[in-house]
């Protein structure tokens, strides 16, 4: 994606002198950063450094864990995440994530798709059907299992898991996407297919991904970010930060002088 592209798409999400405590811990640095609308955004850096810990301030995910504090904004259009009126369920149904690990429930690979539409009301068998079956082929799994979806979803293969747990967050209609090295647990070949489902899902999903596998940013992204010991050393279109990164420390990271 050229970076004419990157700036004619909107920011979705803005992020705004944020930063993020784990009781005395400063997890996260003065964040100021955009997430464009239908990108995929890559967030890179060594481990440790806040990328996964700003992936899951996007859903609140860090409000699980005890002496958690946030301070600034995350601009969601017209509201701010973490203000008075959000409410943290509205917002998991608007932002998905999937986890490093795949985590499908013990139930059917039908059941698992169903389960977010459920629990937000819709009991139609009919409308359930349609999101089971529309969600599973936005995933690229429909066609391997179309057959046995009452099955087990432990049954399946573990890159067939991932895209079931892609399926499921896809199925209460989401308008963001994020994927938390959502393929390092996972063969070659699973990995190339959920690459490839990413980039045929950025037409409709914003995506923020975390990933240690610089190959895979420059593969699948349009913009990406480096992080370093809880700050945004840099951001900009994929291409042009491997390409010609601004910051020295960029530069050392990407050609593997650290991490």
């Amino acid at each position: 994606m050229t970076e004419t592209a990157i700036q004619l798409n909107e920011a979705v999400i803005r992020i705004e002198n944020l930063n993020l405590y784990y009781e005395s811990f400063h997890a996260l640095k003065n964040i100021n950063l955009d997430i464009s609308d239908k990108t995929v955004t890559a967030f890179i850096g060594p481990s440790g450094c806040g990328k996964s810990t700003l992936l899951r301030t996007l859903n609140r995910m860090n409000d699980m864990i005890p002496g958690t504090r946030v301070e600034g904004k995350v601009q969601l259009g017209d509201s701010d995440i973490y203000g008075s009126g959000m409410e943290v369920e509205t917002l998991r149904k608007r932002i998905g994530m999937v986890f490093q690990q795949p985590n499908p429930f013990p139930k059917s690979i039908y059941d698992n798709v169903a389960y977010g539409p459920r629990l937000h009301g819709i009991r139609d068998k009919a409308r359930l059907d349609e999101l089971v079956e529309q969600s599973l082929r936005h995933a690229a799994l429909w066609d391997e299992v179309k057959d046995f979806v009452r099955r087990s979803a432990l049954s399946l293969s573990g890159g067939q898991q991932q895209r079931l747990c892609i399926a499921r967050a896809l199925a209460v209609q989401p308008e963001i996407l994020l994927m938390d090295e959502a393929t390092s647990a996972l063969d070659p070949i699973s990995t190339a297919k959920i690459e490839e489902l990413v980039v045929e899902l950025k037409d409709r999903y914003t995506i923020v991904m975390v990933t240690h596998n610089m190959h895979q940013a420059a593969r699948v992204s349009g913009k990406t970010v480096f992080f370093l010991n809880g700050e945004v050393i840099e951001a900009a279109p994929t291409e042009t930060l491997f390409s010609t990164p601004q910051d020295s420390r960029t530069e050392d990271y990407i050609s593997g002088r650290f991490g």
